[in-house]
């Protein structure tokens, strides 16, 4: 499959097009996998509101019954519910880890084991997340393609 990438102007709209002779798994796939990093999340950082581009976030996390959106340069805080969170991007390579985290495995560059039947995720920026083992087998499922 041959792939081109066109530069255009900042005032037209983006489109991605693929011309193919039928539509095979590897183009559903790939169609899933475009759709799957579109859409935002409102957060506000700095008592302002921002709009936060869905494959920018790294983990999110929950604290004294607060969300926090983590990406690479900020920290935002959101007044929705991890397991709100959690439904929404369910189709967005988005997994529950522990009881408090929700992580973009987009982001992750290794799986390491850890002690305790747990996992550890190695991320992209050398930070790490503690995969609890109540989480593993739908990590695996995840990682294998099942989800």
């Amino acid at each position: 499959m041959q792939t081109r990438i066109t530069k255009i102007d900042c005032d037209k709209p983006e489109m991605l097009e693929i011309r193919c002779h039928s539509i095979s798994d590897e183009v559903r796939e790939i169609v899933a996998f475009v759709k799957s990093r579109q859409g935002q999340l409102t957060g506000i950082a700095d008592e302002r509101q921002y709009e936060i581009s869905i494959s920018d976030i790294i983990y999110i996390e929950s604290v004294d019954n607060k969300a926090f959106i983590y990406t690479k340069s900020k920290v935002y805080e959101t007044r929705q519910k991890l397991y709100e969170l959690q439904e929404m991007l369910k189709e967005k390579h988005f997994l529950r880890v522990s009881k408090s985290t929700l992580l973009n495995l987009m982001k992750v560059s290794a799986i390491k084991p850890a002690l305790n039947s747990r996992f550890t995720a190695v991320l992209f920026s050398g930070e790490q997340i503690v995969i609890t083992r109540k989480y593993v087998p739908e990590l695996k499922k995840a990682l294998k393609g099942d989800s």
